[in-house]
């Protein structure tokens, strides 16, 4: 009874199995470029990067159209206003009755050099104006018309629309850099649990190779026992190594089936979906030269470049800072010609001339010390700008020297590994023509068994860890040492933006 339900056992895992594998089957096998692309589209982190670059990428357009010439139109169409009063010097009453029609046309032009601005205002209109007094009506209408041209600058201080472009700008950027970096990081997020589904997959797959060598050697010893040319003892070890073999498997078919819902969760796809992996983890191992390892990350990373735009956002700052309390001034001109008529075609037979110039100045004159506090604190904030930067430029180069060295060693472990995968795969081979014959137990057998998937999935993890390190170096250089190409993303997002 108790091969039975050994063998009811074996046939009922196989046909789960089976049912598995044919479902897996069905589905397309997903490959990395694959999950990043739908990640791409539906990962939380990089929807919300995506949205804050676009947000800035926005403001800049904004901001770079607040810069082209403005057409405005006031319109005051009817003003109608009737009164009556006592005139004391004639001792008569008066009454008077308008009714108007204004507007004015302005075409103003923003000059980013100069922080100044240029307009041109056309003020028209038409007017009907009757008044009686004492019985006698009197009449008046007449068309008018205002054009002139007019000049505002800013003088004794910063270009305010300038430095405004500038921080836009760089926010801009920032939001760009921020955006590649989130990629970068999916990447190598998404890459771990990639190569974790798919280290689940190939564990699960000797698992079942085990099981499978593990029934048939519980085939021999239970086929010679029954011939007594064993002890049964041999065949209750044979049946509790199986019953570990089967126990493997559903374990590994548990922390695939994990795995695989920790990157359907990354990618943003519905849990209940089911997906299979597939990856190339066949590699050449690399000779990379460190020092072109570091000078590609110091050259390429784009946090530092973060760290510059920083530093430029805090000298920006820093004019801004010493422009409180300034001594600073306005200027305004302008020129053109008034005319009237009762005939619209005659507004201009005699015009007059409507020069203006004003000019306007703010004194500071105490302070309580506000401005030198505020400037010496933004000092400081640039100083640590500058301090970070050096920082950043340090732990690069460490980090990229640290993943070198431990690229090199996975490659001498690869090696080992593959040595190590050959020779148990030798020594099982050997060892089963021996059980076979009767030179060993059952439990011998087993130790060989277990040493050989062990070694396997060994050799696959090696291969994989080397697969993550060398993203890793890829990250942080931006350089693709497979391909040898770089990939400096921090540009990609600008062509988005409209002028």
């Amino acid at each position: 009874m108790k091969r039975l339900r050994i063998r009811f056992s074996c046939m009922l895992l196989l046909l789960a199995g089976v049912s598995l594998f044919s479902y897996m089957s069905a589905q397309a096998p997903m490959t990395i470029q694959q999950a990043l692309d739908i990640a791409e589209e539906n990962n939380p982190d990089m929807r919300a990067a995506k949205l804050n670059l676009e947000r800035y990428q926005y403001n800049l357009v904004a901001q770079r159209a607040s810069l082209k010439s403005r057409f405005s139109l006031d319109l005051d169409p009817i003003n109608y206003s009737r009164s009556r009063r006592f005139d004391n010097r004639l001792s008569q009453w008066y009454t008077n009755e308008t009714l108007a029609t204004s507007g004015t046309f302005m075409i103003s032009q923003p000059i980013l050099f100069t922080d100044g601005e240029v307009s041109l205002i056309n003020t028209f209109g038409w007017q009907d104006n009757q008044s009686t007094v004492e019985g006698m009506d009197n009449s008046n209408r007449a068309f008018s018309n205002d054009l002139y041209l007019r000049f505002n600058q800013p003088i004794f201080t910063y270009n305010r629309r300038k430095m405004e472009m500038q921080q836009i700008e760089f926010d801009y950027e920032n939001a760009g850099i921020r955006y590649a970096l989130q990629r970068l990081n999916m990447e190598r997020s998404i890459t771990n649990q990639f190569y974790t589904v798919f280290m689940a997959q190939s564990n699960l797959s000797i698992s079942r190779e085990e099981l499978a060598n593990t029934e048939q050697s519980f085939e021999i010893i239970r086929n010679k026992v029954e011939a007594d040319l064993s002890a049964r003892e041999e065949l209750y070890q044979a049946e509790l190594n199986l019953a570990n073999a089967q126990s493997t498997v559903e374990e590994r078919i548990v922390s695939l089936e994990n795995a695989k819902d920790q990157l359907k969760q990354t990618l943003g796809m519905p849990l209940h979906e089911d997906i299979e992996v597939t990856v190339e983890i066949e590699v050449s191992p690399l000779a990379i030269d460190l020092l072109q390892a570091v000078q590609s990350g110091l050259n390429s990373r784009m946090e530092l470049r973060q760290r510059e735009i920083d530093i430029k956002l805090a000298e920006l700052q820093m004019i801004q800072t010493k422009s409180l309390n300034e001594f600073r001034g306005d200027i305004s001109l302008s020129v053109g010609i008034i005319g009237d008529h009762q005939r619209f075609e005659n507004i201009y037979d005699n015009p007059t001339q409507n020069p203006r110039v004003a000019i306007s100045l703010t004194v500071p004159i105490f302070d309580w010390g506000e401005k030198k506090a505020r400037v010496r604190a933004q000092e400081v904030a640039q100083t640590l700008a500058k301090l970070e930067q050096e920082n950043l430029r340090i732990d690069i180069e460490l980090e990229v020297r640290q993943t070198w060295r431990r690229l090199e060693n996975l490659r001498t472990q690869i090696d080992i590994a593959e040595k190590s995968v050959r020779n148990a795969q030798l020594t099982y081979d050997i060892n089963l023509t021996r059980y076979r014959e009767g030179d060993l137990t059952g439990m011998e057998i087993s130790q060989f068994q277990t040493q050989l998937s062990n070694r396997r999935m060994a050799y696959s993890q090696a291969l994989i860890n080397y697969k993550i390190e060398l993203l890793n170096l890829k990250i942080l250089t931006l350089y693709d040492f497979e391909n040898e190409i770089p990939i400096v993303p921090t540009k990609e997002w600008a062509g988005t933006v409209e002028n």
